[in-house]
């Protein structure tokens, strides 16, 4: 215990942000005047603490064995002067790819996937409601100018996706893991499209349904609750879009799953895909124990692969890359404004949790939350992970169809198109069904 003290006192003079620990006994070390206080039911946590095994205390902060006060932010601040190794670069020998493998052909069967998202996205729309913009856009933002706030970023990022995709009226679109249903909504109403999305949350299903209604978007728009793998629509579809589905894929699954997308789409079709990457080349997990905490509490079955190795099975079901992006710095500040967000709200967050899933899962769950969305905003900033958008054709084997010789579809392979309106060239409005 007196080397877990000292190694603890040591950090503590060395910290950005003034840190105070007590444990049991009423022994305490660090500043009286602190901005953080953690105070220590036992001693395991504080052992976990001295060894940089940060995803320890956040169990153990979840599970009341430490209470802590102040600020998610300053928490995580703190926490970075205990960590002993780089959380991104852990665990990438090979033994450990290949138990990760294992384990995710065994949670990653349809049944799984449904439960594993529901346990997340179907906690409580309300709670969701009080820190996301008004359109509950749950992934990365796109500041495309440094004074937007959140929700305009938001609609950036959505305008963004369809100028990318170069969306045009009356094409058929479809959006994998939908969500609330933010980007299917704007592609209809902003760019005409016919848009179809597809969830495994039945709060999400229900709450884009009534938000098709109100917006009377009936004939334009719609969404289905089931998974990808068992999605058989009557046509393929002219784009394609998946934002923040990449992660419960699971990394056996990757191949199929890009297999399934190439089969969704017509030749010459664009297909974009916007998902967190992990940032070491074949990371299993993050590192200090962070991933197992989030797998825990947040997203059970998730799963993060580098970019490389996305690419490697977008190429390999038949898909070009013709455009990849790395957002990572606007996660961060997107995650900051959701934290934050939940920090000023903390009294309506915990009446929302505790009335819709009880007193103990909703006081768990918010604790949880706090920790992960300030962590995994101290995360992005520090390159422990990345959020890429991928964009990439289904070749149509034609070489003189596209805007330049050999495009073989309507993505013009100049960087400028992306930022402008887009015109398309296709052609057959009415294409044939998925091959089988």
């Amino acid at each position: 215990m007196k080397q877990w003290l000292s190694t603890v006192e040591e950090r503590l003079e060395r910290l950005p942000v003034a840190l105070a620990l007590e444990w049991p006994g009423g022994q305490r070390a660090g500043p009286r005047d602190a901005q953080v206080l953690l105070r220590f039911g036992g001693l395991g946590p504080l052992a976990a603490l001295a060894a940089g095994h940060l995803g320890a205390v956040g169990t153990a902060i979840v599970e009341g064995d430490v209470q802590f006060e102040g600020s998610a932010r300053d928490l995580m601040r703190a926490a970075t002067g205990f960590l002993t190794t780089d959380p991104a670069q852990a665990e990438t020998g090979g033994w450990r790819r290949l138990l990760a493998w294992v384990r995710s052909l065994r949670v990653h069967s349809p049944e799984r996937d449904a439960q594993q998202v529901q346990f997340h996205y179907d906690l409580s729309d309300d709670f969701y409601a009080l820190w996301l913009d008004p359109r509950r856009v749950y992934s990365c933002a796109y500041f495309r100018t440094p004074d937007m706030d959140l929700a305009a970023a938001q609609e950036a990022k959505l305008d963004h996706i369809c100028r990318k995709l170069r969306l045009a009226p009356g094409e058929q679109f479809l959006d994998i893991g939908a969500g609330w249903g933010a980007l299917m909504l704007w592609a209809a109403e902003h760019y005409g499209v016919q848009a179809t999305g597809i969830t495994l949350s039945r709060h999400q299903h229900a709450f884009v349904q009534e938000r098709i209604a109100e917006r009377g978007l009936q004939r334009q728009a719609r969404i289905e609750l089931c998974d990808y793998r068992q999605f058989a629509p009557a046509q393929r579809f002219d784009k394609l879009a998946s934002v923040g589905m990449l992660e419960h894929v699971g990394r056996a699954q990757m191949r199929r799953y890009f297999e399934t997308v190439h089969a969704l789409v017509r030749p010459g079709a664009l297909v974009l895909n916007h998902g967190i990457t992990a940032a070491a080349v074949g990371s299993a997990q993050l590192g200090a124990g962070l991933g197992k905490f989030i797998e825990r509490y947040i997203f059970p079955g998730g799963e993060l692969l580098h970019v490389s190795q996305l690419l490697q099975d977008t190429a390999a079901a038949g898909l070009e890359m013709v455009d990849t992006e790395n957002l990572r710095p606007h996660y961060a500040r997107t995650l900051w404004a959701w934290s934050d967000a939940l920090e000023r709200q903390l009294g309506a967050a915990r009446a929302v949790l505790n009335a819709q899933v009880g007193s103990e899962r909703g006081g768990r769950a918010l604790q949880a939350y706090r920790l992960y969305l300030a962590g995994s905003a101290l995360g992005f900033e520090q390159s422990w992970m990345a959020l890429h958008q991928m964009l990439s054709i289904r070749p149509n084997g034609d070489p003189s169809c596209g805007p330049i010789r050999g495009a073989q579809s309507d993505y013009p392979f100049t960087r400028d198109a992306l930022y402008s309106r887009p015109v398309s060239c296709s052609t057959n409005s009415n294409p044939a069904p998925p091959e089988t």
